[in-house]
């Protein structure tokens, strides 16, 4: 199997505008020492950008800019400890010789960790307002494609097992309190309550709502490989409860919830609670929906159907540096059949770096 490629950098951010034939002569035997094949680039006003190729395959590029900018990147297929340090070192030798020719002018040095393209764990996963995150992932434990998604449990040091369901971080095992907030956050008395579910496959809610003594929990879940998978390795997670499809007062149908839904409000079945937890992609197999927010809303206008008068609905919103998504979602709940009103909190969840903000939405009481 071919070794994961290493890309390196460090950024030099000068004082004042750079004297790029000058930088170029102070660098250039670094790169030349190493064995490596120079071509150099020149722009009358752009400076210069020098690519460097080594026999093994392994090349740097240095892009010098007149107003005061230069770059290394450095690209190098060893990720043993050797081939490590010799990235260091000649990185080192690029900031000392810079530091000597620059003499204190240089306001800002920065290399950041390098980056691992190609490897067998993939650590790297966005934010939702598309950061870049660098996880400690060790372990791929579970990685397969079902009909509907691709589902991966993937091992962090921190967070234990993390559930990405097509490359979204969807919840890892130490994220109680994305849980908790999804069920209000410890002010509501489930005892004796109907509860339905949506979503959810990972059993992280119905786990801790079954420890509550409802009525009944039905939970809706379109994919059985989902299920399939967490029972097995996100147990600290759903403990048992995944291992049957009933229990005393739960019971999980493997299905689309649109239709659920659809037939629940048919049938006049109502709910004390109903709890979105459908991932953040519409996987659902109706055709109604045309759009993201036109699918929220078809959910919404169902779960309101079904929703008892006094009843409360809880869902996950998105991250709260996402704005105008937030503002968006809102202006859906002015568009339902039924008018309702809402409050929201703000929750930080472990793994997914960020804070993340969560809705409880209620019918509107109406004066007689």
């Amino acid at each position: 199997m071919a070794a994961a490629a290493r890309h390196s950098t460090l950024d030099f951010l000068l004082g004042a505008t750079a004297d790029c034939n000058a930088v170029l002569k102070a660098l250039q035997p670094i790169f030349q020492e190493q064995g490596m094949t120079e071509t150099v680039h020149n722009w009358e006003d752009h400076g210069y950008l020098v690519t460097y190729i080594k026999k093994n395959g392994s090349f740097a590029n240095l892009r010098i800019h007149p107003h005061g900018l230069v770059l290394v990147d450095l690209q190098s297929y060893s990720d043993d400890m050797k081939g490590r340090e010799e990235v260091d070192q000649l990185l080192n030798k690029v900031e000392e010789r810079m530091k000597e020719l620059i003499h204190g002018n240089i306001k800002r040095v920065k290399r950041l960790p390098a980056i691992l393209r190609g490897g067998v764990i993939d650590r790297y996963w966005p934010t939702a307002d598309g950061r870049l995150v660098e996880y400690d992932i060790d372990e791929v434990v579970y990685d397969e494609d079902s009909p509907f998604q691709n589902i991966k449990i993937l091992h962090s040091k921190q967070f234990g097992n993390i559930l990405i369901l097509s490359g979204d971080v969807n919840l890892a095992e130490s994220d109680l309190a994305y849980t908790q907030a999804i069920m209000g956050s410890g002010k509501e008395d489930y005892t004796g309550k109907e509860v339905l579910i949506l979503g959810g496959g990972d059993g992280g809610i119905l786990y801790e709502i079954v420890k509550l003594k409802p009525k009944m929990v039905t939970m809706v879940e379109i994919d059985q490989m989902v299920i399939d998978g967490c029972k097995k390795h996100m147990r600290k997670t759903c403990g048992d409860v995944l291992d049957n499809l009933k229990g005393d007062c739960y019971q999980v149908l493997i299905e689309d919830c649109i239709p659920v839904l659809k037939r629940y409000a048919k049938e006049g079945r109502m709910f004390d609670y109903v709890i979105n937890d459908l991932t953040a992609v519409p996987i659902s197999t109706s055709p109604e929906e045309d759009s993201t927010w036109e699918f929220l809303r078809l959910i919404l206008d169902l779960s309101m159907k079904v929703l008892k008068q006094d009843g409360k609905y809880f869902t996950q919103g998105n991250c709260i540096n996402l704005t105008d998504a937030l503002a968006m979602y809102e202006e859906q709940l002015s568009r339902l059949y039924c008018p309702v009103e809402f409050s929201k909190e703000t929750v930080c969840v472990p793994s997914y770096m960020e804070l993340w903000v969560f809705y409880t939405i209620w019918k509107k009481q109406t004066d007689i």
